[in-house]
């Protein structure tokens, strides 16, 4: 889970709009994945009814003509007291390509597409995001006509590390200490709905593209990765040896007299026209605090060094001009170095901690050493041996810990997995890890999310009542992937292709996780820029590709307070009627446990949609 980041209480995937909802009879919906399947894949919608039925279904295309027919399934069980069936509807016989729809108990679903290339697309609106997410001088105006914002980051004050009073809060103790420099932290992603900018997910979300990119080059992702890339190399001074973690704080100190970044509702370019002076109430907002991950020289957080030399090394491998590809591996390389792998502690993600509670670092050190071993034998390098050997190091003991967690933000084993099982097959002197180990974790990873999978009637491996259900939905159909790539073992396509489903609309609520795709999408997201210069009420201006969390715990729900000042309203209140005694999800803008998009929740879904 993730600390609550604001703490102020055809719709086919090539254009952005809002249909209506599917016709639906009295007696049920049928949910399925609104970009739609690929010809060769299992093709399973489901029919969310109020009582069980039987009888049988029929697929027709355009024209209205039946070219399916099959039987209604069986059904897996209740989601409420309301809908107290759901029953899978199989049509994989289903393989011409074309444009469809399914008829099930008096209901039509929404139109869907098989074909060869379908989520590319999807692809293109992920990048768009991160377009908007963009922060600094070199913005792109996109659907939300974004501005250039947060200027005086060029020469952003460092502070000493925040310390903040209680267990797990966002109360500081303690004024915060000027450290008496500057850096120039100019550019990056916004975190999410915010302005804050995280060196955490910003690593995880520039290696996520990039390795997409490998797999799958696009220009567009290229370049949006790369603009990862200018800021992750501004954050981490190889001269004085320091990697900055964070430029911003979110929630302000009515005790020490300011505002934090979460408790103004406002444009990001607004911040620049500020007149503060060092007291001021609004002063962190206009001139940001840059926090440090390490003091100077000394070792570095394992999971952010892992990660960011993730994407410094997948640059090196990637970039075609040699000289710069050399000089991608020398700052990764030299960013490994420092990683401190004893007496490790709290790990380094934000601050507070708890709005990332990572404890996981061995997965990112692999992730880090394979990248650099791939880089350095590209480049001929003698230490890529070395590195390789680190790896399988980091490996074995991430293996050692047990962990089921699939890919996500916290987790980034299954690219570090993927990778290091073909360095192994080629052979690895001294390693201490085989490809049979690696592969295997891979797996287990799987077969565990096939195993949660059970226990839900729509066949979702994340948990509908906790945090981060879709960006995790995304990593277990990336992983399935990945494992079919290193072994062409296909019994876990199935597996991913529904957590993939699930995302896009195969789901109580029937709506996609993912912003201006599919048939029904978030339109009210927690999210400043795209409340203030969007289309609320729906139309094309909308956050194109962001990915929100998604169903969370009904509990979450109560007590979200007031619309914050200046906010436009948007509310859309569908999804009531669907939601379980257990899980809610809500289209509101004070909803940010289920409406909040984020990079890291996109870059996975980057990495789903191109291996496809």
């Amino acid at each position: 889970m993730r600390f609550p980041r604001w703490a102020l209480a055809l719709a086919l995937v090539g254009s952005v709009s809002t249909a209506l909802p599917a016709q639906a009879a009295p007696g049920g919906h049928v949910r399925l994945d609104q970009v739609g399947y690929g010809t060769a894949e299992s093709k399973q919608a489901h029919l969310l009814a109020k009582a069980p039925v039987t009888g049988k279904f029929s697929v027709i295309d355009g024209k209205g003509r039946t070219v399916l027919t099959g039987r209604i399934g069986a059904s897996r069980g209740g989601w409420s007291d309301a809908f107290t069936a759901v029953h899978p509807l199989d049509f994989t016989a289903l393989t011409r390509p074309g444009t469809y729809r399914i008829k099930a108990a008096g209901t039509t679903s929404p139109p869907f597409k098989i074909g060869g290339d379908l989520f590319s697309s999807a692809t293109d609106r992920t990048v768009e995001f991160f377009q908007a997410q963009r922060d600094g001088r070199d913005v792109i105006p996109g659907r939300l006509n974004r501005k250039p914002a947060h200027l005086t980051d060029r020469t952003a004050t460092v502070y000493d590390t925040p310390v903040f009073s209680g267990d797990g809060g966002d109360e500081l103790a303690e004024p915060l200490k000027p450290l008496g420099h500057t850096v120039d932290v100019e550019g990056g992603w916004f975190d999410a709905g915010d302005f804050v900018k995280f060196t955490h997910a910003t690593a995880y979300s520039t290696a996520s593209m990039l390795f997409a990119q490998r797999a799958e080059p696009k220009d567009t992702l290229l370049a949006e990765a790369e603009f990862g890339l200018r800021w992750l190399d501004k954050v981490w001074d190889a001269e004085a040896g320091v990697l900055h973690a964070q430029v911003g704080i979110g929630t302000g100190s009515e005790k020490h007299g300011f505002l934090g970044d979460h408790d103004v509702w406002r444009l990001p370019e607004d911040d620049d026209k500020l007149d503060v002076a060092p007291g001021d109430e609004k002063y962190f907002i206009k001139h940001r605090p840059v926090f440090r991950a390490n003091e100077p020289g000394e070792r570095i957080s394992p999971n952010l060094v892992g990660r960011v030399t993730a994407s410094f090394a997948l640059a090196a491998q990637l970039e075609r001009d040699p000289r710069k590809a050399r000089w991608y591996l020398d700052q990764a390389a030299t960013l490994f170095a420092r990683a401190k792998t004893t007496d490790v502690g709290e790990l380094v993600t934000a601050f507070p901690h708890a709005y990332y509670p990572e404890d996981s670092w061995a997965d990112d050190m692999e992730f880090g050493a394979t990248q650099l071993a791939l880089a350095g034998k590209a480049l001929r390098d003698p230490r890529a041996q070395q590195w390789a050997r680190a790896a399988t190091h980091w490996a074995a003991v991430y293996l050692a810990s047990g962990d089921t967690d699939t890919l996500n933000v916290y987790n980034t084993s299954a690219l570090a997995h993927y990778d290091l099982a073909k360095l192994l097959k080629a052979g690895i002197p001294g390693a201490e890890v085989t490809e049979a180990q690696v592969v295997g974790d891979l797996h287990r990873r799987l077969q565990s999310g096939v195993d949660s999978a059970a226990a839900s009637p729509f066949r979702t491996a994340a948990s509908v009542t906790e945090f981060d259900v879709a960006t995790r939905s995304f990593g277990h159909a990336t992983t399935a992937r990945l494992y079919r790539a290193l072994t062409g073992d296909r019994s876990f396509d199935a597996f991913g292709v529904q957590q993939r489903n699930f995302t896009l609309g195969a789901n109580a609520w029937g709506t996609t996780l993912v912003i201006g795709v599919g048939t029904k999408f978030p339109e009210c997201p927690h999210h400043q820029a795209a409340n203030l210069s969007g289309d609320p009420d729906g139309g094309r201006r909308v956050l194109a590709g962001g990915v929100v969390n998604g169903p969370n715990a009904r509990s979450l729900f109560d007590g979200l307070g007031e619309m914050p000042a200046g906010a436009i309203p948007c509310a859309k209140p569908y999804t009531m009627e669907f939601d379980s005694a257990t899980s809610r999800f809500v289209d509101e803008l004070t909803s940010w446990p289920s409406s909040e998009p984020a990079i890291d929740f996109t870059a996975t879904a980057v990495l789903a949609f191109t291996l496809s």
